[in-house]
């Protein structure tokens, strides 16, 4: 008997169910993992799927992958991995608020971006022209594979072995997939049902939101003070617009970066405390009982108010036209684009090119199974690494 074996611990595989909501997902109910596995004695089922995200490899390299700057362009601007982790902090706070599991919105919003390639949306949209012939470049997708194919730490099976409700909140945190189901999700899903013509948990849902509202709050922020609009071009934005002036009059000589701050700070709570309000108000109407009552609704149960609806419009259309849109953003996404595409062309021809366990999986050039082996490893890769290995190909004078 090992040291463990013998120590013995409280057990934490309830998530303190009798502070939870009876529509939350309790980890005694649980459906368990794929491959089945001992409980642990000191975490419940989505505290270990929470720290099996964080220990992955995939979620380290976060830490250089794009979310609008290349990693390289300023230490101060946001990555995919500050970006999940401003996710989880707001997924948390609202799990919190309607007495939802918080480690599983926690995990849900760690995990969501961990199948998107380097150069931001540039990167999935070069990956999804390369791969086309062969079905498409789906982020969501290829997060999955990353959960259960991709990641190899354990003896047992490849993948993090994530709890159902984990998985389900991946792949349905934007609502039922019906029709045109990625590749990988519905080879899996053929195994193991995770009734992808639901609704997801209320969990899921809301690290939806959460995410919704972190992307709104950093983008304003690093946009700004990445001079590609200004405080003027702002204020024209319904709520986030008036916030900026009433700042102003409270705090006339603000220099403007902590201006900035305590301008976003703010629009975070408003949209949080909306969300709050709103799912609360949906929650009370439907009069849902369990987590099955959630997931047969016809309509999801969080969300923002209508209020808000203007606001999300005009901030959506103002940020792809002055920020997303701006030359500087777009000359750096096309270098990216180019790079990706390629190296895929390359390593689709020439897969001896990859390297050694990689070029091992494939099947023979321009084939099928070796575009996929191809895709993975690209969509894998940090944007620094991806520039680098660009180099090591194409620049001659590259110390390979």
């Amino acid at each position: 008997m090992t040291l463990l074996a013998k120590m013995e611990f409280p057990s934490l595989t309830s998530d303190h169910d009798t502070i939870l909501a009876p529509y939350a997902i309790h980890a005694i109910q649980s459906r368990g993992r794929n491959y089945p596995e001992t409980p642990c004695p000191l975490r419940s089922h989505y505290q270990r799927d929470r720290e099996r995200i964080i220990h992955s490899v995939a979620f380290r390299r976060l830490k250089h992958k794009t979310q609008v700057f290349v990693s390289h362009e300023g230490d101060h601007y946001r990555t995919r991995l500050t970006h999940s982790l401003e996710v989880a902090q707001n997924a948390r706070t609202l799990a919190r608020l309607l007495k939802l599991n918080e480690d599983l919105a926690e995990a849900l919003a760690l995990a969501h971006d961990l199948g998107h390639s380097p150069f931001g949306h540039a990167g999935e949209a070069a990956l999804h022209e390369v791969y086309a012939p062969f079905g498409g470049f789906n982020h969501n997708d290829q997060t999955f594979r990353v959960l259960t194919m991709l990641e190899k730490r354990y003896a047992e099976f490849d993948g993090l072995n994530l709890s159902w409700e984990t998985l389900e909140g991946v792949v349905k945190h934007n609502g039922p997939i019906i029709g045109n189901i990625p590749k990988t999700i519905e080879q899996y899903n053929k195994n193991y049902d995770l009734a992808l013509h639901t609704f997801p948990s209320a969990e899921a849902q809301i690290a939806a939101l959460a995410d919704d509202i972190a992307y709104h709050c950093h983008d304003i922020d690093d946009g700004l003070k990445a001079g590609l609009f200004s405080i003027a071009d702002i204020k024209e934005i319904p709520l986030i617009g008036d916030i900026f002036k009433e700042k102003e009059h409270k705090y006339p000589n603000l220099d403007t970066s902590r201006l900035i701050y305590e301008c976003v700070r703010q629009l975070s709570q408003i949209l949080i405390r909306d969300a709050y309000t709103e799912t609360r108000q949906r929650l009370t109407k439907s009069g849902v009982r369990n987590i099955d009552d959630i997931r047969n609704l016809d309509h999801p149960i969080a969300g923002f108010s209508n209020h808000l609806g203007d606001f999300e419009v005009k901030i959506r259309k103002f940020m792809h036209e002055s920020m997303y849109n701006h030359y500087k953003v777009l000359r750096r996404w096309v270098k990216g684009k180019e790079i990706l595409q390629d190296l895929f062309k390359l390593f689709l021809e020439q897969p001896k090119c990859l390297p050694t366990e990689w070029y091992h999986k494939t099947k023979g050039p321009k084939e099928p199974e070796t575009a996929r082996i191809v895709v993975d490893y690209i969509a894998g890769m940090t944007d620094r690494y991806a520039i680098e290995e660009h180099q090591r190909i194409y620049n001659l004078y590259h110390p390979s």
